[in-house]
């Protein structure tokens, strides 16, 4: 388990590296393509051995998440572990981490209608068939809320430095620690500006019963393109997501597991 969670600590940082690097290409007017998940994806296929690198991500990212499953199952490291908070939360990361290696791997083999789909699409789809169940447009809006909320606390941990816990923070230089921390808070909180955005984005549609407000990562990364700022405030972004794809290599392999 401590080689799985190790991989999938470093399959995640690819994902996010690349989503950077495209969120980058769109900052400077270039780039065609998405910067979420499906862009990372396809960046990937493109390149020499690129299917073996999908499939090597795809496994990882199961890695993590059977990693996740021991953490609900039977508690994680620290003297806080098996409180009910850390396993529903490691719970939850489990079917997260399940459903993207599957997207991933979907995608490594041929079926680009699941890996490699537009967030965006997918957004509104889900938000639209969200909207037509019974109370529909509440249940929308509650889940909304939920993604700010978890946006804020993800971004508020990252400033605070929280992952010193979770870390090895002894066994690094001076230098690297400060490395770490340069990535991991301008990371996170850059992470968690992205979460909150696309969360009020989905709260928009709830209030005023339009799915089509909803967005994904990458037009709710392409938003930042359009603030008064300009292309910098997206730049700034950009320079976050690729910080936490550093970051979560850090995690791989300093990670208290």
């Amino acid at each position: 388990m401590k080689y799985a969670a190790r991989a999938g600590f470093a399959a995640r940082g690819v994902i996010h590296l690349l989503i950077g690097v495209l969120a980058m290409q769109i900052a400077v007017g270039g780039g065609d393509k998405s910067a979420d998940q499906g862009g990372a994806l396809a960046e990937i296929a493109e390149k020499p051995f690129g299917k073996v690198l999908l499939w090597a991500l795809g496994i990882g990212l199961i890695a993590m998440a059977l990693w996740q499953l021991t953490e609900a199952l039977f508690g994680s490291v620290g003297p806080d572990g098996h409180k009910p908070r850390k396993r529903l939360l490691a719970g939850a990361l489990f079917v997260f981490y399940g459903f993207v290696s599957y997207s991933v791997l979907a995608f490594a083999v041929g079926s680009k209608s699941s890996g490699g789909n537009s967030s965006d699409k997918e957004s509104q789809d889900v938000t639209a068939k969200a909207m037509e169940l019974p109370a529909g447009r509440w249940l929308v809006g509650v889940v909304a809320l939920v993604i700010v909320g978890a946006g804020v606390w993800i971004a508020i941990q990252a400033a605070r430095r929280k992952y010193h816990k979770e870390m090895k923070m002894g066994a690094m230089s001076r230098r690297t620690r400060q490395l770490v921390d340069v990535t991991g808070v301008g990371g996170g909180v850059a992470r968690g500006l992205v979460f909150a955005v696309a969360g009020g984005f989905a709260l928009a549609a709830a209030v005023t019963y339009d799915p089509d407000k909803a967005k994904g990562m990458d037009d709710t990364i392409r938003s930042f393109r359009e603030t008064p700022v300009g292309p910098w405030l997206l730049v700034a972004l950009a320079v976050g997501l690729i910080l936490f794809g550093v970051f979560s290599f850090a995690m791989a392999r300093w990670r208290k597991l």
